[in-house]
């Protein structure tokens, strides 16, 4: 989008005030002028040291409506693990054959799952997949023995969460494409999911602000 564009967008539109999500899904769909379908995100501002180990905020959500963009799955497993994956509908499947891939620094995949006997091998390649996001963890479910149900479950809208070192979570929570009533239920479970992600040791409010935008539109600030 040309700066022009954008700032067309902006005249109708208030950013210094906040909106409740219905008014901010309806200010983010009337606006998607793209030609291709763009995706809603959401950012969340945490009140966290992103430095201290203790309040880092992960995890994952289940949005109920998926995120309506197609997720490349990479699955490091040998065996039956592997064959399980490629059943599931795995994109990319195998062990060092991908690892060496990841170290050239070819990294076609949204998402990377593991079997637990891979953790060896992955070891070669955290400082590429870590910073990412892409690292498979335990935590995250994404080093696991279900290999085929955490692939059906990232398929159908398993979204990963994570925060980055200014203490912000990010996500996409939808396509502009998809009804108002999904992008709410979406957006609101994200924001449930991750308030109640809260760590013990953060004290006052834990999110400060949050955002959603469109990926050529505008950003606008949700109401507390």
């Amino acid at each position: 989008m040309t700066g022009k564009r954008l700032k067309n967008i902006y005249k109708n539109i208030d950013v210094t005030k906040s909106y409740d999500i219905k008014s901010a899904i309806a200010v983010l769909k009337e606006n998607a002028k793209a030609k291709f379908d763009e995706s809603v995100d959401i950012a969340m501002n945490l009140n966290i040291d992103a430095s201290k180990t203790d309040q880092g905020v992960r995890g994952s959500v289940e949005l109920p409506y998926g995120t309506g963009r197609k997720t490349v799955i990479a699955v490091i497993a040998r065996g039956d693990k592997a064959s399980e994956a490629k059943d599931a509908g795995a994109d990319i499947i195998g062990a060092e054959d991908v690892i060496e891939t990841i170290k050239k620094g070819k990294i076609d995949f949204d998402a990377c799952i593991a079997s637990p006997d891979m953790m060896g091998l992955l070891g070669q390649v955290a400082k590429v997949l870590g910073p990412r996001g892409l690292m498979p963890n335990p935590k995250l479910g994404t080093v696991t023995l279900d290999v085929a149900g955490v692939v059906k479950s990232l398929k159908a809208g398993r979204v990963n969460y994570k925060n980055d070192k200014g203490g912000v979570v990010h996500a996409i929570v939808g396509k502009t494409s998809f009804d108002a009533k999904k992008l709410e239920e979406n957006i609101n479970m994200f924001i449930e999911t991750v308030e109640s992600a809260r760590p013990s040791g953060v004290k006052g409010k834990f999110v400060k602000s949050v955002y959603v935008s469109t990926t050529q539109g505008v950003s606008l600030m949700l109401q507390a």
